[in-house]
């Protein structure tokens, strides 16, 4: 019985060890994008990726970028004569770039999660169509845009399969100029854990 009490003390004593063997893990992905930008009304679409590093067994650090390409929407003015409607290429995209904890409410094969990042969004406003030119043009010319302070707070699920999984994530992303704007921001896409 004396042996058994000091295996089960010793198990306990190296649990928190188990657990905290996720620490040191990195996670990678890519994820569609959907922005919805509250002052405007107007829905992006794009594409992005991100990296995390795993501080403890629930707790990631995570870094992540995304690319909203430009929109087209219906701009309408009405004359005294008659009214028309004409539908223009708005040239306006947005790139998101956050960091952040996130934080793990489970640890099995479908966890849900909380995440809050802080970082910025840049409003891009320029003549070429979207597509890969631009976004290097965009992150080569980044100091001399506009750039706006961004928090977002969200959360969302992840699911795995050993090391390969998918993972949704809703949050309000708010941007800061001249007082807070609020937008819907949803994201989904792959995720490897190494």
């Amino acid at each position: 019985m004396k042996r058994f009490f000091w295996m089960a003390a010793v198990c306990l004593m190296l649990l928190p060890c188990a657990k905290s063997q996720e620490a040191g893990k990195l996670e990678v992905g890519g994820f569609a994008d959907y922005y919805r930008a509250g002052a405007t009304g107007t829905n992006m679409l794009g594409l992005g990726g991100r990296f995390g590093f795993g501080l403890t067994g629930s707790l990631v650090l995570e870094g992540e970028m995304s690319y909203d390409f430009s929109r087209t929407f219906v701009n309408s003015f009405t004359e005294t004569t008659g009214g028309s409607v004409s539908f223009i290429n708005s040239n306006v995209s947005t790139l998101h770039t956050l960091i952040g904890p996130r934080y793990d409410l489970g640890h099995r094969r479908i966890r849900p999660f909380v995440e809050l990042k802080g970082g910025f969004i840049d409003y891009r406003f320029g003549p070429l169509a979207s597509g890969f030119t631009s976004f290097e043009n965009d992150i080569a010319n980044l100091r001399s845009q506009n750039l706006n302070g961004a928090l977002l707070a969200g959360g969302g699920l992840e699911g795995t399969l050993g090391p390969v999984g998918l993972r949704l994530d809703v949050g309000d992303e708010m941007y800061f100029n001249h007082g807070a704007h609020n937008g819907l921001k949803v994201m989904f896409g792959p995720v490897l854990r190494f």
